[in-house]
């Protein structure tokens, strides 16, 4: 059987690496799991020349509201946040969509601190920052605020909070810095978006950082934010969360969780090598 993460840029991603690990510890001889470069344009026509012998796809940016849309059927999670990041063959050749981005979210938040009543900051207003709002309502945020490029990309989002019973507010690019003090602010832009944010924010000790990218790593916004004293989440712990979901759902089989985490540590630590030799500054 096969699988694929599917995305544009994708060459980055170590999907594969927590996929083919767990395949492996599992015993799922005959398994694999790879790469697509594939723009969310290209995505309906890519799944609908898939054989009987594709499991499913995991589903990372630009495409994750390309891939509800061509579901012909979705969980009540992806329909609320109106994006997948996993779509599921079924065995009569139809397509389930899911986002198992909130429920990762939601384990690394709490584990990391997050609270009922804590105040957070989106960065971006994309298909992940969908699940980042899901996130906040299921700890209980007090209130979200979302800093996007685009005002109409905040307005978007608007019927999805209201859905999750979550307060939303906008606010510009510009202002990003003015919402850095906020409980837990997570960043869900493509990696270089926030980099210039770095020398701006006036980071509150004991703030919750979460960066979704992973490579290079650490992120000029969460080395700044480590450096004020803030605890940082990195984009490979959800990485790990997101995929044990979708493992399940492809293979039927639970996920041998250790396995995967080992496989992800380690290469995660050469990408964090490979961009330390790349990145001047940056150590240990």
């Amino acid at each position: 059987m096969k699988a694929a993460v599917v995305g544009r840029p994708i060459a980055h991603s170590l999907s594969p690496v927590i996929h083919n690990a767990g395949y492996a510890a599992a015993g799922l001889t005959g398994w694999s799991y790879t790469r697509i470069e594939c723009g969310a344009d290209e995505l309906a026509g890519l799944v609908a020349g898939l054989g009987p012998e594709w499991a499913g796809l995991s589903v990372t940016m630009p495409g994750k509201e390309a891939a509800l849309a061509l579901a012909d059927e979705a969980s009540p999670v992806a329909a609320a946040v109106g994006a997948a990041n996993t779509l599921v063959r079924r065995p009569d050749g139809t397509w389930y969509a899911d986002n198992t981005d909130v429920g990762g979210m939601v384990d690394v938040l709490t584990a990391a601190g997050c609270v009922s009543g804590a105040t957070v900051t989106v960065l971006g207003a994309g298909g992940t920052a969908r699940a980042a709002v899901a996130a906040a309502a299921r700890i209980g945020a007090a209130e979200v605020t979302v800093v996007a490029r685009r005002p109409e990309a905040v307005r978007e989002l608007g019927p999805t909070a209201a859905a999750l019973g979550v307060p939303l507010a906008g606010a510009p690019w510009d202002g990003a810095p003015a919402h850095a003090r906020a409980d837990l602010v997570v960043s869900t832009v493509p990696k270089g978006v926030a980099d210039p944010l770095a020398d701006n924010f006036d980071w509150r000790p004991g703030t919750v950082f979460f960066d979704v990218v992973y490579d290079p790593w650490p992120t000029p916004l969460a080395a700044a934010a480590l450096a004020a004293g803030c605890r940082v989440v990195s984009g490979l712990d959800l990485l790990l969360a997101q995929a044990v979901g979708q493992f399940e759902q492809f293979t039927g089989v639970s996920a041998p969780r250790e396995a995967m985490r080992a496989a992800l540590a380690s290469a995660g630590r050469d990408a964090a090598g490979s961009a330390r030799s790349r990145t001047p500054g940056v150590t240990d």
